[in-house]
């Protein structure tokens, strides 16, 4: 019955929080009607391949305080190294815009990387706005490398020393400011030692209405009706208190160099709303390196895809 739950949970969200989120402003809240049918679209590609083809992973959840996590732990079996020896662990978050989708969304990815890397590979869901605005799912992030670095030794057999992050455009935002927590930089034990972002979404200072549009950019954007959404989780606190435009938890764009992970890869498609921010943040972080002897050692690379939507690369991408 918790899976039947869960599966409707998944693609019914939307309709959901329209009847229940009483705390979600009208003008938002309606157009998650709107967002059901590609919600239906969206899960029902990710989950439905995997029906007829044996699961390469195994599933967890993780009870929180008002809330529970459902995670997938991807791990290869070939030995890629001494018996016993702990394999490093990847975090990887998936994407949509903070409103919803699944583990699954990147399974392919996962499955990939964890074959060809040996790492143990964990994929994860979190809260979702609108009805579960910033910080709900940075703080379920955060809550949920806590858990993994715990338990990663005894019951996966990963390093939590070893640990990176992963993530697609929303959860691109959450692989790099979950780095910011405590005791996730630095000489920190349990600091994060890379993360890779795809198309992510790192400035929510600005509404995406507002964001400069890059060249060759469709001059109808054909989701114009859900922007009130694609803003709902950063807009409440940010209009509640304009100290949040700087808080690096919410836009990594302005994280101090020494908090991010000292390897950085950023995959940015061209024709891309996001464009602007991650190269902004490039160029920045990229001058202060170069700058300060104190970061000689740290790499921030990118992997420019030209003539690319966001959306294109749904990490599924990768694994062909």
């Amino acid at each position: 019955m918790t899976i039947i739950l869960q599966t409707l949970l998944d693609y019914f969200r939307p309709t959901i929080d329209f009847i229940f989120g009483h705390n979600i402003p009208f003008n938002v809240r309606w157009r998650l009607l709107l967002l059901q049918p590609i919600s239906v679209i969206t899960i029902a590609v990710a989950k439905v391949p995997w029906l007829f083809r044996d699961k390469p992973w195994t599933e967890h959840t993780l009870a929180l305080p008002g809330r529970t996590l459902r995670y997938i732990v991807f791990k290869s079996s070939a030995n890629h190294g001494p018996a016993g020896r702990l394999r490093p662990l990847n975090l990887h978050i998936h994407g949509g815009a903070f409103l919803g989708g699944c583990p699954e969304m990147d399974a392919s990815f996962c499955e990939l990387l964890a074959t060809q890397t040996g790492a143990v590979v964990v994929s994860t869901s979190y809260r979702y706005s609108p009805r579960y605005p910033f910080p709900a799912a940075i703080d379920d992030v955060d809550a949920f490398i806590a858990h993994l670095q715990r338990v990663a030794a005894t019951e996966f057999g990963a390093d939590p020393t070893l640990l990176t992050t992963s993530g697609v455009s929303a959860g691109g935002n959450l692989a790099l400011a979950t780095c910011l927590a405590d005791g996730a930089h630095g000489d920190a034990e349990t600091a994060i030692k890379a993360t890779v972002t795809y198309c992510a979404s790192i400035d929510l200072r600005i509404s995406p209405a507002k964001k400069p549009k890059p060249k060759g950019f469709p001059s109808v954007d054909p989701l114009f009706f859900l922007v009130p959404l694609f803003d709902s989780y950063p807009q409440p606190v940010r209009d509640a208190d304009k100290a949040q435009l700087e808080n690096a938890r919410m836009s990594p764009i302005v994280a101090k160099v020494e908090m991010l992970p000292p390897r950085i890869l950023m995959v940015i498609p061209t024709i891309d709303i996001l464009l602007h921010e991650q190269l902004t943040f490039v160029e920045r972080v990229k001058g202060e390196m170069a700058a300060n002897e104190r970061y000689k050692g740290r790499r921030l690379e990118t992997k420019l895809y030209e003539g690319q939507l966001h959306g294109w690369v749904g990490c599924e991408s990768f694994s062909h």
